[in-house]
């Protein structure tokens, strides 16, 4: 039966099949008997002592009936496609892949399968199971037993770590149950691979992290060595040299959510050359303006922006540049609201030409604040005309 697959109007059960073909009139029924034959009478030969349901001695599976011996027979024919249920009518088998009964199977909904015929299309997900007999556990396990394996599983899995003691049958999974105390080599790898899966979006990232990250960028973009590359793929590549020490103390996703990424990035500034000393010289954080303020530079676009009230920089002459003079920024001139009523990287240039028509829109709704002919002559001020 195994050797040479019968009709398929046999139906996918192999023991009904052996029985069908026992008593059938067809002509596979014919080759089967004779077949059948010929290995009895070799057994004979041998000196085993065959009879019409097997050799004498060939164990409690043949001496429970048709259903426990094709069961077992196909399970150590292949072991491999010892299968488990995991849903109506579909399988997992010992191989790892997935297995479905066909439509009308004779089969029923057993717990586990010996699958003797499978097939499965290009475009399956599943294999077909064309034949194959019910088994329960023991016999799985007994013909599959090379396959049986148990340890400890420290994985990444539905968005957290997962770490239980398994016992498996191949791919299939035969018991679980949660650890306390995982290895810590597993676990860490486990906590890595759930951040290159999901980013470093998994980790907290504060607002002076954020600066941090888009300064060292600027910096790598604009002079290259020895700044460090921060883009996503960059830090996901070296989590180890930023990130280890926080990758080795967490043990779930939540010890990632409450990592402040700013900590960690700061070890990748380049402290053996000495440049990490000139951090806030070339992409400093905040710049003084004219009024006295300390201004926050915004490094998330293409060019470092500095916001600042129009007032504030009366009397600044040169926008200021930074990594080492290379880059200038691009000031966005505020008007007392705070919103944009000019953009320029030449503030001197501005103050001869644009301040104009900036001051002629902005002075009879703003008549309260300083609105001098010559700004750059003029003296800063973070207050009103009556304040001051």
């Amino acid at each position: 039966l195994l050797s040479e697959e019968p009709p398929r109007d046999y139906g996918d059960d192999l023991a009904a099949a052996w029985r069908q073909a026992r008593r059938g009139g067809d002509g596979y029924a014919a080759r089967w008997r004779a077949e059948a034959g010929r290995l009895e009478s070799s057994l004979r030969q041998a000196g085993t002592g065959g009879g019409p349901d097997g050799p004498r001695g060939s164990g409690a599976a043949v001496s429970a009936g048709d259903d426990a011996a094709a069961g077992l027979v196909a399970a150590l024919a292949f072991p491999e496609r010892v299968a488990r249920a995991r849903g109506a009518g579909t399988y997992l088998m010992a191989s790892g892949t997935a297995a479905e009964l066909g439509t009308g199977s004779r089969l029923g909904t057993p717990g586990w399968l010996a699958v003797a015929v499978a097939d499965r299309p290009v475009t399956a997900v599943s294999a077909r199971v064309r034949l194959a007999a019910v088994i329960d556990e023991a016999t799985a396990r007994t013909a599959a037993a090379p396959l049986l394996a148990s340890g400890e599983e420290v994985r990444w899995s539905d968005g957290d770590v997962v770490a239980r003691s398994v016992e498996r049958l191949g791919a299939v999974e035969l018991t679980a149950r949660p650890l306390r105390s995982p290895d810590r080599a597993l676990l860490r790898a486990a906590v890595a691979e759930g951040l290159r899966r999901e980013g470093t979006g998994l980790l907290r990232w504060s607002r002076d992290a954020q600066d941090t990250r888009r300064r060292l960028a600027f910096l790598h973009r604009e002079l290259g060595e020895p700044w460090p590359d921060v883009s996503e793929q960059a830090l996901l590549d070296g989590m180890d040299d930023w990130l280890g020490p926080e990758l080795s103390a967490a043990r779930r996703r939540a010890d990632l959510e409450r990592t402040d990424a700013g900590g960690p990035l700061n070890r990748l500034l380049p402290w053996a050359s000495g440049a990490a000393a000139r951090f806030g010289e070339l992409a400093p954080e905040r710049i003084e303006v004219p009024s006295g303020s300390r201004i926050r530079v915004d490094y998330e676009g293409d060019q470092p922006v500095l916001a600042a009230k129009l007032q504030e920089l009366f009397g600044w002459q040169e926008t200021p540049r930074i990594a080492g003079g290379r880059v200038p920024l691009l000031v966005h001139l505020l008007s007392p609201a705070g919103r944009p009523a000019a953009v320029t990287a030449d503030l001197a240039s501005f103050w001869r030409g644009g301040y104009r028509s900036v001051r002629a829109e902005l002075r009879g709704r703003y008549p309260k604040h300083p609105w001098p002919e010559d700004p750059a002559a003029a003296a800063p001020t973070r207050r009103t005309n009556q304040r001051r």
